[in-house]
């Protein structure tokens, strides 16, 4: 990924953030059929020996992926946070000189490794009941794997294999037009208002206090 150095992210906290609410990860992977992408939940974990951490996630036992790519083989999973066009005409210095021209603010993140598939019952269940704990902890009413009889759920189970990805390198892009002026991100920022983002997107879309 190209990544200017005024962009670029390094924080791991915040890397680790978008990952978390941007969960719907892109999976892209060399196989022997050609370059393939799958999207996928995925959630990212701490390693046991400190490193940069493991994702995991599941993919239909349909797919052939699971097939196709040998264990260890190198994945790429990318994450896409918040984005959003920017007009020029956003810019207060646009109406000063003219010199502007559209462009589009976005925070992705990159995560790259090596793959393995795991196939055991288990393992699995596990897998699908933290993913559903995770994405139902705000719900009021949350749902729960034991929610559905048990023999449905081990069907589910068998129609899935998981994998696991042990992350060897994270690159964070956060283009939030930090090469533009303090006024001009002012601008945008209104403007993102005004186009009705959460506040939070908009601080990460266009930071008025700099990078």
């Amino acid at each position: 990924m190209y990544v200017p150095e005024h962009f670029r992210e390094t924080r791991i906290e915040v890397l680790r953030a978008l990952v978390e609410r941007y969960s719907l990860g892109t999976l892209v992977a060399v196989t022997s059929e050609g370059i393939t992408a799958n999207h996928i939940p995925m959630q990212w974990l701490a390693a046991p020996d400190d490193g940069p951490g493991l994702l995991r996630g599941h993919v239909a036992r349909a797919n052939p992926l699971w097939r196709l790519l040998p264990d260890g083989s190198p994945a790429l999973a990318v994450f896409i946070g918040p984005d959003h066009y920017v007009s020029p005409g956003w810019y207060p210095s646009k109406h000063e000189h003219g010199k502007a021209v559209p462009t589009w603010n976005y925070a992705t993140v990159h995560v790259h490794g090596h793959i393995r598939f795991i196939d055991d019952a288990s393992w699995l269940r596990q897998l699908v009941e933290s993913l559903t704990d995770e994405h139902e902890r705000a719900s009021a009413r949350r749902w729960r794997i034991t929610d559905a009889p048990a023999d449905y759920i081990a069907g589910m189970v068998r129609a899935i294999v998981g994998f696991e990805i042990r992350v060897t390198a994270i690159e964070g892009k956060f283009k939030a037009s930090q090469n533009r002026s303090a006024a001009d991100r002012a601008g945008v920022a209104e403007a993102l208002r005004a186009a009705g983002l959460p506040a939070d997107e908009v601080s990460q879309l266009a930071p008025e206090g700099g990078t």
